[in-house]
């Protein structure tokens, strides 16, 4: 398994033998499952249902899943029980998750922490938290494998934080100063890729994104899609998709969904001159019982901006699915979760997405079956 690197809007494969321009540009298709090594702790069947749900993603073509590298507080199973002290028995579960996830062909975009509410009154502690945090897991060596995480071809990225969002306009300085510190901090010690894990709204007094928004209260977030991703030390855009809850409807889902994704694309393509990664993409299960049906609208309806997108040559290359499942771990999850094999409509479409994509770009021996 080689590195992956971003080269102006698109991703390639790092060869190290061969000149940047000889290198083999990359578009990918994956998914989230949040709970890999929060389920991995409990060991025997726990930690085979992880194992099950890699080797899922890699039957449906996925080559890329989104997890959480975070679990803070006092519990028996906090990952980081207070800053940068951690708890070996659950980093080793880490690692397992990674080593699995390499054995299986699959790369691992890995959040550093969850949200927190308020930036602007805790911005010396979440600094001070953050580096420590975040040295202690980048500085890692895998205890199964042996392999140090800056060395681990198996980790796509590093996210800085899911969904940061900030509590007033005051705050949106502060945010900023922040990415700008911790993505150096991270590229000091380690060059996988970096992205923030924005949602992608835009601000108020942007000319053009307010209007794209697909709910009003989301410019109130402050989090500013163009700013905080154009940041030096940061790689690719993030953004999430939620159109069944944003619009309970899904012809009117759709819509919304089509000019948000062609928002997004467009401006990686021509302000950020970066990759856009679609890292939640929750069609909702159930919206007003009108079933899996309307799911699979706006789901094909993502893939098929990403597919046209790809073809183009143009920023947008990859969209995750939030969130997939195995059976024994429904604990996990929330009214966009499915566990698309239980699914053949949802699960074509997965796979689907993914042979055509590599039918475009990637060298693989993978077939659609």
């Amino acid at each position: 398994m080689d590195f992956v690197s971003a080269n102006s809007t698109h991703f390639i494969i790092v060869n190290a033998g061969a000149a940047t321009e000889n290198q083999s540009t990359v578009y990918i298709n994956g998914w989230n499952s949040y709970w890999l090594m929060q389920e991995s702790v409990w060991g025997g069947p726990s930690r085979s249902r992880v194992s099950k749900m890699l080797q899922r993603g890699t039957q449906m073509g996925s080559t890329v899943c989104r997890t959480w590298a975070f679990n803070n507080g006092i519990g028996p199973n906090a990952l980081q029980t207070s800053p940068g002290v951690f708890n070996k028995r659950v980093f080793r579960r880490l690692d397992y998750v990674i080593v699995e996830a390499r054995k299986h062909g699959i790369r691992l975009i890995l959040s550093l922490v969850n949200n927190l509410n308020n930036f602007g009154g805790k911005a010396q502690y979440v600094r001070w938290a953050q580096e420590a945090g975040i040295n202690g897991i980048l500085s890692g060596k895998n205890s199964l494998s042996g392999v140090k995480y800056a060395d681990e071809p198996a980790i796509f990225a590093w996210e800085l934080m899911n969904e940061p969002r900030c509590a007033s306009n005051s705050s949106a300085p502060i945010l900023q100063a922040w990415i700008t510190e911790m993505a150096a901090f991270v590229k000091s010690l380690d060059q996988h890729l970096v992205t923030v894990g924005l949602e992608g709204f835009y601000v108020l007094n942007t000319t053009e994104g307010p209007e794209v928004n697909p709910v009003e209260w989301a410019a109130s977030l402050v989090s500013d899609f163009i700013q905080n991703s154009a940041i030096e030390n940061i790689d690719f855009a993030s953004v999430h998709a939620y159109p069944g809850s944003w619009i309970p409807h899904a012809d009117l889902g759709a819509k919304t969904l089509s000019q948000w994704v062609d928002s997004h694309i467009s401006d990686g393509d021509h302000v950020l001159k970066k990759p856009v990664l679609f890292t939640e993409v929750g069609p909702l299960v159930y919206v007003n019982n009108q079933g899996l049906a309307d799911k699979d609208i706006l789901l094909k309806t993502m893939y098929d901006k990403i597919y046209e997108s790809a073809k183009k040559k143009q920023s947008g290359g990859v969209a995750l699915i939030w969130q997939l499942l195995v059976e024994g771990v429904e604990e996990y999850g929330d009214r966009f979760s499915v566990v698309a094999w239980d699914n053949p409509s949802t699960y074509k479409l997965i796979q689907k997405q993914s042979c055509r994509l590599q039918s475009i770009f990637a060298k693989s021996s993978w077939k659609e079956t």
